[in-house]
């Protein structure tokens, strides 16, 4: 089936949660998550070939091709089924790059689909969700068929729910990226030296302008019980306004602390119109759930070329074969 083609909207994801729990001795951390799909999405076509393999991207720059998620991506599919022989992709950036949107993991994610529904023997939800995950720890969510989902594990156990009603986002991405290795030794080091302070058990008052010890904030569950995260929760998932009474992100004060434009910026859109803001994954991107279209003569000046709007997701985009 050398020739086939499909096309594919790559959909970024927003953290809507997100509890960074303790190192593992492997060196990963486990986290819990709630995750959601945006309109936002890169554009991918890709084309299976006899034999060559190549990527082709616009918009930004992605590094080397063997680096490239969606390239990476191809290639495991190719292994794991042993096709297609080989493949041409042409990748159309829109979601920044570093952005805490998962942009190379969407890309990855939309290959995955896309290559299946190509396939002519397609290997089934299963598999492509191993390759998913061995792929990175958002890989398995993009893959899947889920507008919401709650990730536990490193991000690869799911459960599904319902999507939240449809509202437009504003998305506010600064001048820089944050390296996901960086952020999590960011907090790995605020949270040891919160414990060291806890540890000579200062008196709150005795700290003068000192910063105020680290401490995680509570799970989302005890444990990775999905009934019970299910059960916990699922009321408190039903509504913007609701999640946004309990929903926080462990990434924020770590980067707000060494990025102080960005707590500026959520300070904005927290008394602005969004009636649910916070900052996604590990940054750098902060993002604002409105109660009605954005109003850009709202947004300052200087910031104006930093933001765009999109919407929340009502549904997952499907490859589009192209004969």
């Amino acid at each position: 089936m050398s020739g086939a083609v499909a096309r594919i909207v790559a959909q970024a994801k927003l953290n809507l949660h997100l509890r960074v729990l303790a190192r593992e001795p492997s060196g990963f951390h486990g986290i819990q998550t709630i995750f959601h799909r945006i309109d936002l999405g890169d554009d991918i076509l890709i084309r299976a070939t006899d034999g060559r393999r190549s990527i082709d991207v616009e918009g930004s720059d992605t590094g080397p091709r063997e680096a490239n998620l969606a390239f990476r991506a191809a290639a495991a599919y190719a292994y794991r089924s042993g096709w297609p022989p080989g493949f041409d992709i042409e990748l159309t950036k829109r979601i920044p790059v570093g952005s805490g949107m998962g942009g190379g993991s969407a890309d990855a994610a939309a290959v995955l689909r896309a290559l299946e529904s190509l396939a002519p023997n397609p290997m089934g939800a299963h598999i492509l969700a191993g390759i998913a995950g061995s792929l990175g720890s958002d890989v398995p969510f993009l893959a899947g068929n889920a507008v919401m989902a709650i990730g536990t594990g490193r991000g690869e156990q799911l459960v599904a729910l319902p999507a939240l009603p449809r509202r437009d986002i504003l998305l506010m991405t600064p001048g820089f990226s944050i390296a996901t290795a960086a952020a999590y030794s960011w907090l790995d080091d605020d949270r040891a030296e919160g414990e060291a302070l806890l540890a000579k058990d200062f008196d709150a008052s005795a700290l003068g302008s000192m910063q105020a010890p680290y401490r995680p904030g509570l799970p989302l569950v005890a444990a990775d019980d999905f009934e019970t995260v299910f059960a916990v929760k699922h009321s408190q998932l039903q509504s913007w306004e609701k999640l946004a009474t309990w929903a926080s992100n462990d990434f924020e004060p770590v980067i707000v602390a060494r990025h102080p434009e960005l707590g500026e910026m959520l300070s904005r859109l927290r008394h602005s119109r969004a009636i649910f803001s916070g900052m996604t994954g590990s940054g750098s991107t902060i993002f604002g759930i409105l109660d009605g279209p954005a109003d850009f003569a709202k947004v300052p000046a200087e910031h104006r070329h930093r933001v765009r709007s999109t919407m929340s997701a009502i549904d997952v985009v499907q490859p589009i074969r192209i004969e």
